[in-house]
């Protein structure tokens, strides 16, 4: 078992007993990636609030993971904030440029209320959510914005998505998208983070129980899930778990190399009641335009034609299929061949936009050859000028290594 490698000293709720079953996961979106993080020593001493602090009878860290893993929470309502500092580049107006050359290559068959696009947003900025639950087929979320708001409602079969701003609808079904019970449920909220999280226990990671807080007026516990191993960006991730209830309330990523939190979300409000019923109820109003689900992907595949197809879309789609991990625990690093030869792909736009985002990374060499890393505060990717792809939480010389080692 590797050692605790910040310092010598015994952390409370720490010992060296780990636990198997390592599971990895990853999504993908190019140039940056969301990773599932792994969790891994589980601590047994249990921890002591600090003075000032709720104070919840003594718990060790594998005794709250299972609290967490048993939490049955099916009903609740509450403001959720979320907050997102990637550290990526401001591209000022030339986003807009972008997304309006986007829009012209996808025709005009898209819709504001389309989740989703609507929810990406939340990838970057401060959010304020309202979020209902009522078991598995009921769940809400809101998106507050400058006077307006978008809805995403899931109420049984029907999936609707309203756009206050645009007053534009859009109608699916959840067969249709093809989610079982655990996806339908109220997208960026402390529970997902935490699951996602602590998917995986190895002996990379040491997770202790660091004392307790008050969360959106009620008490938890506070657990910290930290790396062993040098070369990742992942500083350390807290968990305010609910003493009662066993559900994550907030969840904070800080990263390696310091400052603001990368991810923090957290409840402001909360309430363990049933929602009433109306909360989950959605009728059109009187002159919203409604987009149903399959004409919206028709009108997709109609504006694209058959000689404008995203081929670099095409090639990593294949090259996803190959996908090898290398390394392990925090400093796992995927890899993939694009099948794009000679640079970066991009599509339809060509050297341009291979220019613009040549402009946006750093050049690299090593033994796999020669490449270009595009960086955040938490994921760094390689593209090497073959054609390949090697994706991680880990800093651009970890990654470098990685490619070496993988070619």
């Amino acid at each position: 078992m590797a050692p605790y490698e910040s310092d010598d000293r015994t952390t409370a709720g720490e010992v060296d007993e780990p636990r198997t079953g390592r599971r990895r996961a990853a999504r993908y979106v190019v140039p940056v990636t969301v990773m599932g993080v792994a969790a891994a020593t589980i601590g047994l001493v249990p921890a002591i609030a600090s003075s000032g602090d709720p104070d919840l009878p003594e718990i060790t860290a594998a005794q709250l993971i299972e609290k967490i893993a048993q939490s049955d929470v099916e009903q609740l309502s509450g403001t959720v904030k979320i907050t997102t500092d990637l550290g990526l580049p401001d591209l000022g107006g030339l986003e807009s440029g972008l997304m309006s050359g986007a829009m012209e290559q996808g025709g005009d068959d898209g819709s504001s209320a389309d989740p989703s696009a609507k929810l990406t947003e939340l990838a970057s900025g401060t959010h304020t959510l309202r979020i209902a639950a009522d078991g598995p087929d009921r769940q809400k979320v809101s998106i507050l914005e400058n006077a307006a708001e978008y809805s995403l409602i899931h109420n049984g079969k029907d999936v609707w998505g309203y756009d206050s701003a645009s007053n534009e609808v859009y109608h699916g079904t959840a067969e249709a998208s093809g989610k079982d019970r655990e996806q339908r449920r109220p997208p960026a909220t402390p529970k997902g983070f935490a699951e996602e999280a602590l998917k995986a226990v190895d002996d990379t990671t040491s997770v202790t129980v660091d004392g307790t807080a008050q969360v959106a007026g009620r008490d938890a516990y506070r657990l910290v899930v930290k790396p062993r191993q040098s070369g990742s960006t992942v500083g350390a991730i807290s968990i305010a778990v609910d003493h009662r209830t066993g559900m994550p309330l907030k969840f904070t990523l800080t990263p390696s190399s310091g400052g603001a939190a990368v991810v923090d979300v957290g409840f402001t409000k909360v309430s363990f009641d049933r929602p009433a019923a109306s909360t989950f109820e959605f009728t059109p109003p009187k002159g919203a335009e409604v987009t149903e689900e399959g004409a919206l992907d028709r009108g997709r595949e109609h504006s694209r034609g058959p000689e404008r197809g995203p081929k670099s879309e095409e090639d990593l789609a294949k090259g996803l299929d190959g996908m090898r991990m290398l390394g392990e625990g925090w400093n796992t690093v995927a890899t993939f061949d694009t099948g794009a030869g000679g640079g970066m792909p991009t599509g339809d736009a060509g050297g341009d936009v291979e220019g613009f985002l040549g402009s946006l990374g750093d050049q690299v060499k090593g033994e796999f050859g020669t490449g270009t890393v595009f960086s955040t505060r938490l994921v760094n990717a390689l593209f090497t000028d073959d054609g390949k792809v090697y994706v991680g939480a880990v800093t651009k010389d970890a990654l470098v290594k990685a490619a070496d080692a993988g070619k």
